[in-house]
């Protein structure tokens, strides 16, 4: 729907490529060959294979900075600003949401489903939907709908802020040369408006 109305200017998105983007550090067209590629996605595989095991994570990621640094002239430049922003913050979440559960536990065992989805969909706009999710298991005797409303509000108010999803602040990135002024919070969240009430819909009639 959003595409037919706005495929016009989607047509226009793409800028004019400067020469110099298409070469690397060293002069060089930045062609990047295939054996680097699956190097990366063999990275990306291991990382979540042993997510859970901090030794094994942080060592490949040594290890794959130690591989982009090698390659550099394949490589793009690597942005650690963001990613480490984002893990302080969950690191942050998990240290200190532990401590929620005197208030939060009875304020969401007290909601039903639907009026779970809907809180949840509001506090999106406001929280990282992780945060949401996060403060849900702090709830003992949450019932397997009861969890099926909290993450299915949270995915649905996951595009009515920059905020509330890892991915939207990426998104803005790419898009923000598009906006000479920057974006508005109030036109983001009414272009969003359709979306979720359709995708709210949907996890609800279609569960």
């Amino acid at each position: 729907m959003y595409f037919l109305v706005f495929r016009g200017e989607f047509a226009k998105l793409k800028p004019a490529q400067n020469p110099a983007e298409s070469k690397n550090e060293f002069g060089e067209d930045r062609a990047i060959p295939l054996w680097i590629t699956v190097v990366h996605l063999l990275f990306m595989i291991w990382a979540v294979i042993n997510k859970h095991y901090p030794e094994l994570f942080l060592g490949s990621f040594l290890i794959l900075i130690g591989f982009t640094q090698a390659t550099r002239s394949h490589q793009g430049k690597m942005e650690l600003k963001s990613p480490l922003l984002v893990g302080f913050f969950l690191a942050g979440l998990v240290t200190h949401g532990g401590l929620q559960g005197w208030w939060i536990a009875p304020l969401l065992g007290s909601m039903g489903e639907v009026t779970l989805m809907l809180v949840a969909t509001f506090l999106t706009a406001f929280n990282d939907n992780a945060a949401i999710t996060y403060l849900s298991i702090l709830v003992p005797a949450f019932t397997d709908g009861l969890k099926y409303a909290v993450v299915a509000g949270a995915v649905t108010g996951g595009g009515l802020t920059v905020i509330a999803n890892a991915t939207n602040p990426a998104g803005q990135s790419i898009l923000s040369k598009f906006f000479a002024g920057g974006f508005s919070p109030l036109n983001l969240a009414l272009g969003a408006l359709l979306p979720t009430i359709i995708m709210g819909l949907s996890f609800m009639l279609f569960r």
